[in-house]
């Protein structure tokens, strides 16, 4: 991950410290943790962001709604279909101010939830104790009865991508925006059906069906005839001839061989090679193994 981010700094031209947590804090520890690296003297708010949601990010929008309630803390909410599933946030609909925040209600009290992006003033670190704690029950709780935390409604598609099936749906999702904002980042052309993202270093061969909903890294090869749909294809992989690939993600520099077939959410985790006409039926294969035989119905190997 260290490598991954450096990676990213060189990209963006940015400078990328990272605090890391020698036992688990939860939620709110790892930001009193890293408390030193937060506070510069400007005063200017931080944000906080959940590694493991996807969205569109308006964080410029947020800033302005930040600067203009002139509370503590902001945090973004997206509406679900089933709100008995998370904590519900309960606020006021003009002002955006939070009441309170009920878990997992059995009786309906509203359809937004916690999205995982927060925008806090710094003198929130003063309310959080160096321990394993929970910044969603209990920092946020207390601000919330001081009148001092504001939500914001996230505009566009939101996704807890935390388990694989979820990672798959949030691919779809991040797809479909593209699709919307800047097609021109998508993959066209008669091997392509629907959403594809193909890196610029990846090969993709003759008679190949792609799409849709695909994502494919860097310096893939993809050999003729193979069949791709809703699966992300990692870093360094190759998939063989005519094998088809569907509901799955392929872990990087992975090998899958001719005529395999891969569906219902199989995972290979990193330099995992499969045999030639292998079936896999939601194997869950962890890294540096090589697979002879068939999985036949979900299970992990190990």
């Amino acid at each position: 991950m260290l490598n991954f981010l450096k990676e990213f700094e060189k990209k963006l031209g940015i400078k990328i410290t990272c605090s890391q947590e020698t036992e688990p804090l939860g939620t709110a520890g790892p930001i009193a943790l890293a408390r030193d690296k937060l506070i510069d003297g400007s005063g200017e708010p931080f944000f906080v962001l959940n590694s493991d949601v996807i969205s569109e990010y308006p964080l410029k929008e947020m800033v302005n709604f930040h600067k203009g309630h002139g509370g503590e803390a902001s945090i973004m909410v997206t509406k679900v279909d089933e709100p008995s599933k998370y904590g519900v946030v309960v606020m006021e609909e003009t002002t955006g101010k939070v009441k309170k925040f009920v878990e997992k209600p059995q009786i309906f009290v509203g359809n937004k939830i916690n999205a995982g992006i927060y925008l806090l003033n710094p003198s929130v670190l003063n309310r959080i104790e160096l321990r394993p704690t929970s910044i969603e029950k209990e920092v946020f709780p207390k601000i919330a009865t001081e009148n001092k935390l504001y939500a914001m409604v996230l505009p566009g598609f939101w996704m807890d991508i935390g388990q694989p099936k979820d990672y798959i749906t949030g691919l779809r999702m991040y797809l479909e925006s593209l699709r919307k904002k800047s097609s021109a980042k998508l993959s066209t052309g008669s091997h392509f059906v629907g959403n594809v993202l193909v890196d610029e270093s990846a090969v993709i061969g003759d008679g190949c069906l792609i799409g849709p909903d695909v994502a494919i890294g860097p310096g893939c090869i993809i050999e003729s005839g193979v069949r791709l749909s809703r699966c992300t294809i990692m870093r360094g992989v190759r998939i063989k001839k005519h094998t088809c690939v569907s509901n799955s993600i392929i872990g990087w520099h992975s090998t899958v061989g001719k005529w395999a077939r891969l569906e219902n959410m199989t995972i290979l985790g990193e330099d995992v090679h499969l045999g030639d006409e292998v079936y896999s039926n939601g194997g869950v294969v962890l890294p540096h193994k090589e697979i002879k035989s068939s999985i036949l119905k979900p299970e992990i190997v190990m």
